[in-house]
């Protein structure tokens, strides 16, 4: 889970994107590439989901500084109907291929009612919650994974069958917080969590779970996306572009009204926030509540900055000859 720090520095989310946005541009991204970058990081700071945040760019400027990602990609449109878009990224980082995936999506599901982008060719994408977020303001109910290059051989743990992709869903309300759902299909039961032996043991069930949905994420956001089950079959020019997505998108009217289906969120939300919370929780909250409180905190006191994220971000601001914002 994303909490936020207990000691932390504040800092202003304008000065941490103009700092990303640096970063980026200092590794070779182009203005606009590097803005949006900047601004998607900082968001994710924002509500507080830290670990898909800015201090992902440490990792992301040393891939792109030395190579192994694209840092001028020509991300572009390789095939498309009235319902799908397949975009390459051209071996970048795979925020710009869904970004520009999931804008064009949004016009054709406006447009046919349904719609779906893939992403092939690129490096992380970051929290699904971005693009599944991207859909709310437009009335569309939406849903997002993506794959990366597996590396199975015999004798390893049931558990690497799924890999570590995630999966979000949205659905727009009208005067409460929308409903956003994004986790890791893993999450708890990664090799580094202490707790996945003892939840393999008491909830078996739960596991099997986790694992068929990162097969989901696998075969849709991965295979469908040309990445191939072996890594000797693979054929990338830039290493690190081993992963895909994919985003559809659907018209609430095609079913009910749209404003009715939106008053019935709002009551919904509302109704969970009375409900006695989670030991160890102070409010009830529906998945993207939680977050959008965040977001008018932090936007008012600053990103509480960690000692690990400001580490992180130290480190690879001293190896670009650049200052931190603090």
């Amino acid at each position: 889970m994303n909490l936020p720090p207990d000691k932390h520095i504040n800092i202003s989310h304008q000065a941490m994107q103009a700092f990303v946005s640096q970063l980026g541009q200092k590794v070779g991204l182009p203005t606009d590439k590097a803005d949006l970058l900047a601004e998607i990081l900082v968001t994710n700071d924002l509500r507080g989901v830290f670990s898909h945040g800015s201090t992902q760019m440490a990792t992301y400027a040393r891939l792109l500084r030395d190579g192994v990602l694209n840092n001028q990609p020509n991300v572009h449109v390789a095939k498309e109907t009235p319902v799908s878009v397949l975009v390459d990224g051209d071996g970048g980082l795979g925020y710009f291929a869904s970004h520009t995936a999931t804008q064009l999506m949004i016009e054709k599901a406006k447009a046919q009612g349904i719609a779906v982008a893939l992403t092939r060719n690129h490096g992380h994408f970051g929290a699904a919650g971005i693009y599944s977020r991207m859909t709310l303001p437009h009335d569309l109910l939406c849903y997002v994974t993506s794959g990366h290059q597996l590396q199975l051989q015999a004798g390893q743990p049931i558990f690497d069958a799924a890999g570590g992709s995630p999966m979000s869903f949205s659905a727009p309300a009208e005067e409460e917080e929308s409903i956003v759902v994004d986790f890791g299909a893993m999450h708890d039961l990664y090799a580094s969590s202490p707790y996945r032996d003892a939840i393999a043991k008491l909830a078996p069930g739960s596991v099997f779970r986790a694992i068929g949905m990162g097969a989901i994420c696998q075969s849709w956001g991965g295979f469908l996306a040309g990445v191939p089950l072996d890594t000797a079959r693979a054929k990338r020019t830039f290493a690190g572009a081993n992963q895909g997505s994919l985003v559809i998108a659907f018209r609430i009217d095609l079913f009910i009204d749209t404003q009715q289906f939106k008053h019935e969120v709002d009551e919904y939300v509302r109704r969970v926030r009375s409900l006695t919370p989670l030991a160890g929780f102070d409010e009830s909250f529906l998945r993207g509540g939680v977050e959008a409180a965040r977001m008018k905190r932090f936007q008012q006191e600053g990103i509480p900055v960690g000692p690990e994220h400001q580490q992180r971000l130290e480190g690879i601001a001293q190896e670009l000859g650049m200052k931190v914002p603090w």
